[in-house]
């Protein structure tokens, strides 16, 4: 699993990056401010959760166990629900995507307290 996480959050991280130039040089004068700002949180917990998708796959080596390995998948499950969610809403105006968003949040913290749960209780 260590690879896979590696791997997934290589190309989470890409895709954030490709993300934020994308906000950066496309959207930024077409979208209204409000939305602009929503796309750019996405863009954020994305790169951040990108990041933490590399610390598992290193903290997978270094302790093994199954909560290392659910949070990272909480972590994919977060970034494709919440920031998903903020790209579509911004990009669609559809107010109801943001009742999504705080699931995917919940999946972030769920992750955290995972990953937390797996190193301190490790062999």
């Amino acid at each position: 699993m260590d690879r896979f996480f590696f791997i997934a959050g290589s190309i989470s991280a890409f895709l954030g990056v490709a993300l934020g130039a994308f906000a950066a040089h496309g959207l930024k004068t077409k979208l209204p401010a409000e939305m602009f700002n929503i796309f750019e949180v996405g863009v954020r917990y994305h790169m951040y959760h990108a990041l933490a998708l590399l610390a598992v796959g290193w903290a997978s080596t270094r302790w093994p166990g199954g909560s290392i390995v659910a949070s990272g998948w909480l972590f994919l499950a977060g970034t494709i629900i919440f920031s998903g969610s903020l790209y579509l809403l911004s990009l669609t105006g559809l107010r109801w995507l943001g009742a999504i968003t705080p699931i995917g949040g919940l999946a972030f913290l769920l992750g955290w307290l995972l990953l937390a749960w797996g190193i301190l209780h490790a062999n």
